[in-house]
């Protein structure tokens, strides 16, 4: 491996433990390195909080060294003023005078600033360092900004045979009819950790009464999405308690109340692209679409999402709600005790 790959690698490590806590800013680790050694490292935690440049300069406790560092970063350093100064302006001044960079920002107020910054200050800048793998790490804020839309995750939980609920007279009120196991349940909660939003149909919402909480996870419960075209769901049930962001899209009214917010749409039009042009406005960058079916199928079928994690219990139902039409480029396939994960991406993208 290349001494440069090394690093990088590092700061990849680093960043992903802002997943789910930085939005909307970007996922970004840094490290500083003398003489092939790192004396500094840090990654971005939240918006408004020092960036990841930041945090490893200032965990650098002999500064007699930075004249003579190289400075890793996965993403190309900010160049201007926002809740926080610019990242580039303060590597200049540390005396840093050569700085590897994975991926070239996206963002308009960005966007190769920050490296025509520092080469105008005198720094040595090697772009493109792991640029696929850092890309990788940032597909949603990169997805965000370039295609105007979030990153769109599909997730379904299907039985052997194919199918994704029983029949709805067949199902106990009183009960959760639950495909997986609790492992499985406790990486879809790991997921909606991380993803700032959720969205199901209105008829997941009427049979299962869903809160679409993080509960098996540690993390930030994501802004749920709700599609009810007639307004017919109850202002009683759980997605309706206003304890986090609800946006209600329907055919009625656009409108604000007590943390839920109702936009209208042309149900006769593209509904999943109205939906990703609202959500981008609402600077929502990934968003996890759970179901039902009808719902899952709508968005596959205007080719809309990005990944889709599909989990396989070993019971049946042999009658019911089929499974989605679908069809993905495999990505990679584990075993979650006697369930199984698929995940595929859009070969389309």
């Amino acid at each position: 491996m290349k001494i440069h790959e090394k690093y990088m690698l590092r700061c990849i490590q680093l960043a992903k433990n802002g997943l789910g806590t930085t939005y909307p800013n970007p996922l970004v680790g840094s490290v500083v390195v003398h003489n092939n050694m790192i004396i500094g490292e840090g990654w971005h935690y939240q918006a408004g909080q020092p960036h990841a440049e930041v945090n490893a300069l200032e965990n650098v406790e002999n500064r007699e060294l930075l004249k003579d560092a190289t400075i890793y970063v996965s993403l190309e350093p900010c160049s201007h003023f926002g809740k926080t100064p610019p990242c580039a302006n303060l590597i200049v001044e540390s005396g840093i005078k050569k700085v590897v960079i994975g991926s070239l920002d996206p963002n308009p107020q960005v966007a190769g600033r920050g490296i025509k910054r520092l080469i105008e200050a005198g720094c040595e800048v090697i772009v493109g360092v792991l640029d696929k793998e850092c890309d990788e790490l940032n597909k949603r804020f990169f997805t965000f900004h370039m295609k105007k839309r979030p990153y769109i995750f599909l997730k379904w939980a299907q039985t052997s045979d194919g199918f994704v609920a029983p029949k709805s007279e067949t199902r106990n009120e009183k009960k959760p009819v639950w495909i997986t196991n609790t492992f499985s349940r406790q990486i879809v909660h790991k997921m909606r950790a991380e993803e700032q939003a959720i969205l199901v149909g209105t008829n997941t919402v009427l049979e299962d009464n869903p809160t679409l909480t993080v509960r098996d996870w540690y993390g930030k419960n994501p802004i749920r999405v709700i599609i009810d075209k007639t307004l017919k769901i109850s202002p009683e049930v759980s997605v309706f308690d206003g304890s986090v962001k609800t946006i209600v899209f329907n055919n009625k009214e656009s409108k604000i109340s007590d943390n839920i917010e109702f936009e209208k749409l042309d149900f006769k039009k593209n509904i999943p692209q109205q939906i990703c042009d609202v959500l981008f406005k609402n600077n929502i960058q990934s968003i996890i679409i759970e179901g039902g079916s009808k719902t899952l199928q709508s968005f596959i079928d205007t080719s809309l999402w990005d990944e889709a994690y599909i989990f396989t219990g070993k019971n049946t139902f042999s009658e019911g709600i089929k499974t989605p039409i679908f069809k993905g480029d495999i990505f990679s396939e584990k075993m979650i005790k006697e369930d199984t994960l698929k995940i595929f991406k859009n070969p389309s993208i």
